[in-house]
């Protein structure tokens, strides 16, 4: 098994970038045999949330139906959220899986995980589907690219140096741009290039439907508990415009950074109306990447706030993209 869980954990990094630490579930030997001869156990968290992987090792496939009836016994015995790990899965049974809402991973190829609101598919150039939404990665690409040079040529070596990540996830991710129209990409001997086809500004309005929040996870911590981060939110909105600072300061970390916290520190949740309270939000890619000084980048905090339906939030989100000048 210890192939199969270097293969999640190395996909739940180049997705989400979290790092995820499994430990052996000691519930197994009270399994029923047919349960434990087909799968593989391991507990884990993931943004906070326990989980146990279950990794089907049989070459067999078995209907969804019957997955999930095995997913039920074993949520008998364990209150974590479970879920089904298995390198391969037809499109048929993918879909299934959805329809049941079965948490599942497919390594290197699809993730859905409804209760941290997680639906993410790659998509590779042969198969030419166009993406639902863009993974973390390649909305990183995007934002680098128009915070920089939008007619800058890119290589995935390149990108995936200044972006962290590894280079099979930058080529995905100039997959999932060149099949959603964004981008095209020519060789130059071995090396892949890509290059975004418009101006800044209509980069920037195509790419909305495929683009999401950068919030993984909100929660609210005591002043005094000394958590390091960029000012995020409504916080960085008042320094991008003229809105007056909230009440509660924002800040924001990645998943790495808030992992390795909670690993040294303990981190008491208040509610969100304390008046000694601070908001933190988690992030799916680094916010660091684009950062001006201590502030997050214009675009991520457009996104992470472009559902806030108050007026004053609005006026303040169009007043800073209108600095931008495009």
């Amino acid at each position: 098994m210890k192939t199969e869980l270097q293969q999640l954990r190395r996909y739940l990094h180049d997705a989400l970038s979290v790092d995820v630490v499994t430990k052996p579930w000691r519930v197994v030997e009270r399994l029923p045999r047919f349960l434990r001869e087909r799968y593989e156990f391991a507990q884990t968290e993931i943004l906070e949330t326990p989980c146990l992987f279950v990794i089907d090792l049989n070459p067999v496939e078995e209907p969804p139906a019957t997955v999930r009836k095995h997913l039920d016994l074993l949520r008998i015995k364990d209150g974590r959220d479970i879920i089904y790990v298995r390198q391969q899965v037809t499109a048929y049974n993918r879909k299934r899986l959805i329809e049941q809402k079965i948490p599942f991973i497919v390594p290197g190829n699809q993730m859905y995980l409804p209760m941290l609101a997680i639906d993410l598919r790659e998509h590779f150039r042969q198969m030419c589907a166009e993406p639902v939404v863009f993974s973390p990665a390649t909305q990183a690409v995007v934002i680098h690219t128009l915070l920089h040079d939008a007619k800058e040529e890119l290589i995935p070596l390149d990108m995936a140096r200044r972006l962290g990540y590894s280079a099979m996830t930058m080529t995905r991710a100039f997959n999932e741009l060149e099949a959603a129209k964004l981008a095209t990409t020519t060789a130059r001997g071995r090396e892949r290039c890509l290059r975004f086809l418009g101006t800044r500004r209509e980069t920037w309005e195509k790419a909305q439907p495929y683009l999401r929040s950068p919030v993984m996870k909100r929660l609210f911590i005591e002043h005094h508990v000394p958590l390091a981060g960029l000012r995020a939110g409504l916080t960085a909105l008042a320094e991008y415009s003229m809105l007056s600072p909230p009440t509660h300061p924002t800040l924001v970390v990645s998943g790495d950074q808030w992992n390795e916290f909670r690993q040294h520190h303990k981190v008491p949740q208040i509610h969100e109306a304390d008046p000694d309270g601070r908001e933190v939000q988690v992030w799916s890619y680094p916010p660091i990447l684009f950062a001006r000084k201590d502030v997050v980048d214009p675009l991520s905090l457009y996104l992470s706030l472009k559902e806030d339906h108050d007026e004053r939030t609005q006026a303040s989100l169009d007043e800073m993209m209108r600095k931008l000048g495009w």
